[in-house]
């Protein structure tokens, strides 16, 4: 059966809140007496769903503490608030806790903060389009679902944190941003996304695409610049492929630009896009094999993410 995801992983937990293992949610169990022999028992423990000593986890309970037998089982008799425990030395000599098992408490937590974080979306926002081109949950998606985890744990322990409370008023301000078009995930066409994008795939040389001008006239593509001939600017070469019917630019659908000199100037792409080469000083060199994509969508086609939003009006006659 299919499982709602999970937008930001442990690890990515942790970046945004480095402190969260201190917020384990272990409960120190006292008061433990000696009922039959290797077998001890604390009243009043409240609920243990599951039981550590020193640290170490003791397993799944077992069905009743008439099985405890073996060193470490252990049972809790929910009737009675009794915790139950199988050892053959003294649990008064170690750190009892009952708890939950600490990567599943964190897990848990980030379900919750990702169902939170989808009930607070606009329904508008396509689910499935949360990722990027990489498969990778966007960022702000990420960001903001570990800032809530985050305020979800450390509410546990202290309602009135202020930290929680700074956490919480980012999370809210990003969802604000998403909702009202003044976050742009990477599935959304923005209004300048005809001027195109362009990000580095091979960069070995000092002499890049620096600069766009002009507006992309097609719907999308990702466009490739390759360096055919190494050198300094006027000497280095380039081509382009963009996309054809098939596959698009960067899988070389069909090229558009043979050997073009690399005059330092604005220079054709495709669809009426021009880039500008430029390096970091004058002795600056294209490295032969580099390669850049530019992502570029169509100047007509309809903007995802804007600040305006279309209203439904409708006229009465009095």
């Amino acid at each position: 059966m299919a499982t709602a995801p999970i937008y930001c992983t442990h690890k990515e937990l942790k970046r945004v809140f480095p402190q969260m293992d201190e917020f384990d949610q272990k409960t120190p169990i006292y008061g433990w007496v000696e009922v039959t022999s290797n077998k001890y028992a604390a009243h009043d423990s409240g609920v243990v769903t599951q039981l550590f000593a020193n640290g170490e986890d003791l397993g799944a309970a077992q069905s009743a503490h008439t099985d405890l037998n073996v060193e470490g089982e252990w049972f809790y008799n929910s009737a009675e608030d009794v915790c139950y425990y199988y050892s053959a030395s003294t649990p008064l000599d170690k750190l009892m806790e009952g708890g939950e098992e600490f990567t599943a408490m964190v897990t848990q937590f980030r379900t919750d903060a990702s169902r939170y974080l989808d009930s607070r979306l606009d329904p508008n926002l396509p689910r499935e389009q949360l990722k990027d081109k990489s498969g990778n949950f966007d960022y702000m998606i990420v960001r903001t679902t570990a800032l809530i985890a985050a305020t979800f744990m450390i509410k546990t322990n202290n309602p009135t944190s202020e930290m929680a409370t700074s956490f919480m008023e980012e999370a809210e301000k990003n969802i604000t941003d998403m909702n009202n078009g003044n976050a742009a995930l990477s599935w959304q066409n923005t209004s300048d996304g005809s001027k195109g994008v362009i990000r580095d795939v091979t960069y070995t040389g000092t002499v890049r695409p620096v600069d766009t001008r002009g507006r992309y006239s097609g719907t999308y593509d990702l466009i490739k610049v390759k360096i055919t001939t190494g050198g300094a600017i006027g000497t280095a070469k380039y081509s382009v492929w963009a996309k054809d019917g098939d596959k698009l630019g960067m899988n070389e659908g069909t090229q558009v630009i043979t050997d073009e000199i690399v005059n330092g100037d604005y220079q054709s792409v495709a669809g009426g896009l021009q880039i500008r080469f430029a390096g970091t000083n004058f002795d600056s060199t294209a490295a032969v094999n580099d390669v850049w994509e530019i992502e570029v969508s169509g100047f007509a086609e309809e903007v995802d993410s804007s600040s305006l939003k279309p209203i439904r009006m409708t006229r009465r006659w009095q």
